[in-house]
């Protein structure tokens, strides 16, 4: 594989790489797999059932822990997953050295077919376990512990002080220990034990302790969604502030399109995916090309200009990834229309430079006081061109029962260059008459409705989820979907009445039928039904000549510069731009 790699590019990357760039150029690549355990009380306190025939906190877990499952089947089938119970009867786990452990599913891949007292330690001990038998790169490793006793050892210190330990020892290897307590009679302490086992925010003290227990499954499965997926950012730079003051902080994506994962082709005889290659010859001799031996190539004034592979890079490069604090700007500079593309979202990165947490929340602190946003030149990657932006501080937002709404942060507004702006001839249309626009706000006021972006998904992507599910979990047929996009009409015309006839009566004249325009185009039998031929342009042979002195033969188009060939009886065997222009120029060259 070293001597196929070497000599070959992948496409996949290369595409990949490509559509990031698209994107707007912030691309992240996964380097490991995510692996989740979730470690689940099975006491009998778990089992009660709620009021007024609620679920008990086991029904609950099992439900979230199902919703997860069903979803890493879908979108990351490749993370690892595993299921613990402790407190249980019987005991089933490596080698069965701990007693009332039972690990119902090992750390693996999810699949269709996952879907009493005792030592909190023995537990954390198993778990540990699992991910020493784990030989595979892992990018993030997490145990989420799902419990409605704030004391699991009744009040023995010696078994408290084992389980610390155990913790530690796990929060030691990078893995990081989650609480997700229920509720129970009396409420839920978390101080006196949990407090030490569970692994606090590096940016937030104890946040997730202060949370209220999980009475409700919607509840639940928030915590476990907003802790399930791990915040990943899409590069991590310094943001400068003067000389030799530096913070560490990330990029994130606050939104990212949904998309239809691509197709993977897969070999016909053993339907494993496989992977094409491209291989570069020499169009002479045939021999097969090392990369070294590939170059690039520019013509300017005639010449063509040879450059290696570190040239080009170099000219690309205007300085190092980072990014530099320019000043401050009152926030009602900020127009509207300086929005070029989405903004990102900018947090600390305290495990990169020490402080930068609280650098960073002093600076949000006063630019929020103030009501002012900082101007930063950024350069986000290496060879990226750099960019103005703005950062404007948003403030952490918290629901009633303390979950996190909207972090604290910078939103990183891209700012356009003087070439981005243009000015845009409007269109002269009849102005409408203060009636017709009176009649308009009041249909505009009667559809009004409270937009929420979570409440509309994309129907073509739901299905195709759907389809996937059903294929993974071996059902008979794909659950149907609701198309929440398209609109409801009974309930546009129960609300609207006769406003939609009186504003056509007052815009349109008596009579007026849209699809009978005289003006529209209507395909005819001379015509046969096609399109009419677009006029075939030709270059003058002065024209021509002109473009080759001048080194402008290549903003010409390939059917052009084919058509300039065949005109000039140009032979040629290649159909390249490249090829057509090198031919002209030996024609028609001096």
């Amino acid at each position: 594989m070293a001597e196929w790699n070497a000599f070959y590019h992948n496409e996949e990357d290369e595409e990949e790489q490509e559509e990031g760039e698209q994107s707007g150029g912030e691309y992240y690549k996964n380097t490991g797999r995510d692996s989740l355990v979730f470690l689940v009380d099975a006491s009998k306190e778990m089992f009660i059932k709620g009021e007024d025939g609620q679920p008990s906190n086991f029904d609950m877990t099992m439900e979230v822990v199902r919703s997860v499952y069903t979803s890493k089947i879908i979108s990351s089938h490749r993370d690892l997953m595993a299921l613990v119970f402790y407190g249980t009867e019987q005991s089933k786990n490596p080698r069965n050295s701990f007693k009332h452990v039972y690990v119902y599913h090992d750390l693996d891949e999810p699949g269709a077919k996952r879907v009493r007292e005792t030592s909190l330690a023995d537990a954390l001990w198993c778990c540990a376990n699992l991910y020493s038998d784990i030989k595979l790169r892992l990018s993030h490793k997490r145990l989420m512990i799902f419990s409605c006793r704030d004391e699991p050892h009744g009040g023995d210190s010696a078994k408290d002080r084992l389980a610390r330990t155990k913790a530690g020892d796990l929060k030691e290897t990078g893995v990081v220990i989650d609480l997700m307590h229920l509720m129970k009679p009396g409420g839920f302490d978390v101080a006196p034990f949990f407090r030490d086992i569970v692994s606090p925010p590096d940016d937030e003290e104890d946040l997730g302790l202060q949370l209220e227990p999980c009475g409700k499954m919607e509840d639940l499965r928030k915590r476990v969604r907003a802790k399930e997926l791990k915040k990943r950012a899409m590069v991590r730079i310094n943001l400068c502030l003067g000389e030799g003051v530096n913070v560490a902080v990330g990029i994130y994506a606050p939104a990212v399109a949904a998309k239809k994962p691509g197709p993977v082709k897969l070999y016909r005889e053993s339907n494993e995916p496989v992977r094409s290659k491209t291989r570069t010859f020499h169009t002479q001799s045939g021999s097969l090309l090392l990369p070294s031996e590939i170059k690039k190539a520019q013509v300017y004034g005639k010449r063509q200009i040879v450059m290696e592979k570190d040239e080009v890079d170099a000219i690309k490069k205007f300085e190092d990834p980072g990014m530099i604090l320019i000043g401050f700007k009152p926030m009602e500079k900020l127009k509207r229309h300086h929005h070029i593309r989405p903004s990102t979202f900018l947090y600390p990165e305290e495990g990169e430079v020490k402080g930068s947490a609280c650098l960073f929340s002093a600076l949000l602190t006063k630019c929020s006081e103030r009501n002012v946003f900082a101007v930063c030149r950024c350069v986000s990657r290496r060879n990226y061109p750099p960019r103005f932006v703005a950062l404007v501080p948003q403030n952490e937002e918290l629901d009633e029962g303390k979950v996190q709404i909207t972090p604290p942060g910078f939103n990183v507004i891209y700012l356009p260059y003087a070439d981005d702006l243009r000015t845009l001839d409007t269109p002269r249309c009849p102005w409408a008459s203060k009636t017709q626009v009176d009649k308009m706000k009041e249909i505009v006021t009667k559809l009004r409705f409270k937009y929420r972006s979570d409440a509309f998904e994309n129907p073509v992507i739901q299905q195709h989820y759907r389809n996937l599910e059903a294929l993974a979990l071996d059902m008979d047929a794909p659950e149907n979907t609701e198309d929440l996009i398209m609109p409801k009409v009974e309930q546009i015309n129960q609300r609207l009445g006769p406003l939609v006839q009186d504003f056509k009566d007052l815009v349109y004249p008596i009579g007026y039928n849209p699809e009978n325009k005289p003006g529209a185009k209507r395909k005819t039998a001379d015509a046969g039904g096609g399109a009419d031929k677009k006029p075939k342009v030709e270059v003058s042979e002065d024209e021509l000549r002109a473009h080759v002195q001048n080194g402008t033969l290549v903003k010409l188009t390939v059917p052009a510069l084919k058509d300039a060939c065949k005109q000039f009886g140009v032979r040629t065997t290649g159909t390249k731009k490249q090829e057509l222009m090198d031919a002209l120029i030996a024609k028609l060259g001096p």
